[in-house]
């Protein structure tokens, strides 16, 4: 893919196990043409506002972040943080996927505004069910603005 073709999700995650692992799931189930992954928060900043390497990327938002919440150089709060104060992206679906089940992770996150909080299951198939639940319900449910 283009790193500047339509981007239908955005994967900000750190681990490449899970990321090929949730790529492949949802292309499996045929919901996403264009998944788009980043490694870090300070990349998916880059990509979502155009910026860096991503600067040619073409003015069209993800219509879902999976977003990860613990990351290298910036973490997945304070991603979720600055897409929900910038009116650009403040209407993008976010879905936290961590494997934190930590209370304190849970509220922060809602309180950002967050649209899902999904904790990882250790398990590969319920990794898989729950990547695949999760994504045909933002992208082929839920009806986005």
């Amino acid at each position: 893919m283009n790193q500047f073709e339509s981007v239908d999700i955005l994967l900000v995650e750190d681990n490449p196990n899970d990321a090929e692992l949730t790529m492949r799931t949802l292309r499996k189930g045929n919901l996403a043409n264009h998944v788009s992954w980043v490694k870090d928060g300070a990349e998916a900043l880059e990509f979502i506002f155009r910026n860096g390497a991503y600067a040619g990327r073409p003015d069209q938002n993800p219509s879902l972040i999976l977003l990860d919440l613990k990351l290298p150089k910036v973490d997945g709060i304070e991603v979720l943080k600055r897409l929900k104060a910038d009116d650009r992206t403040r209407a993008i679906p976010v879905v936290m996927v961590t494997s934190s089940a930590e209370g304190r992770d849970i509220v922060e996150s809602y309180k950002l505004g967050v649209n899902s909080y999904v904790v990882k299951p250790v398990e590969f198939e319920q990794f898989s069910e729950t990547v695949a639940k999760a994504g045909f319900y933002w992208m082929l449910v839920n009806k986005t603005p």
